[in-house]
């Protein structure tokens, strides 16, 4: 794996995640239990602080940082899809980000929304519980999410890192 320290700042893993090979963790990261890192996904810490909650999976490609003042905050039971860019911006527990979404500065994602895949969530925008934020830059459809939506999703990626933590080898030919 390469997880990185950076000057006083060393990742916190939670030895119940599950942290990809191929993934990159770097300085002021935390990750909690349950929670999976996919392949060619950065958590750069280096400026701030990025935390990552409980069962929560960070897919393939996608980039986390924070900044000096904004720190990236990602709750519990969330999922984050393929090649999502996430900046100074907190998501609360039980929400999904869709691939390719890029959520910024000072966003909050609230507790049973969704970012619809392609999104753009622009600086200082409030996804409300159980709404929908959609398209460039994206606009929000309110009541849209039910409650534990995305649980079966949730659970896939938990056994998908149990599986992956187990019976994942490397074969070079």
């Amino acid at each position: 794996m390469a997880i990185y320290a950076l000057g006083g700042s060393e990742p916190k893993i939670d030895p119940d995640a599950f942290v990809h090979p191929d993934a990159v963790v770097i300085g002021n990261v935390e990750i909690g239990p349950g929670s999976s890192i996919w392949p060619h996904a950065v958590l750069r810490g280096d400026y701030g602080r990025i935390v990552i909650g409980r069962d929560t999976s960070i897919q393939d490609g996608t980039v986390i940082h924070a900044t000096a003042e904004l720190p990236t905050i990602v709750g519990d039971r969330c999922v984050i899809g393929h090649i999502v860019h996430l900046e100074g911006c907190i998501i609360e527990d039980d929400a999904l980000v869709g691939s390719g979404s890029v959520v910024l500065h000072r966003c909050r994602v609230h507790s049973h929304s969704l970012v619809g895949a392609n999104a753009v969530v622009t600086n200082d925008t409030d996804v409300p519980s159980h709404a929908m934020a959609l398209g460039i830059p994206a606009k929000i459809f309110a009541d849209k999410v039910g409650e534990g939506e995305f649980l079966d999703s949730v659970n896939l990626y938990v056994e998908n890192a149990k599986r992956y933590k187990t019976d994942l080898r490397r074969v070079d030919s």
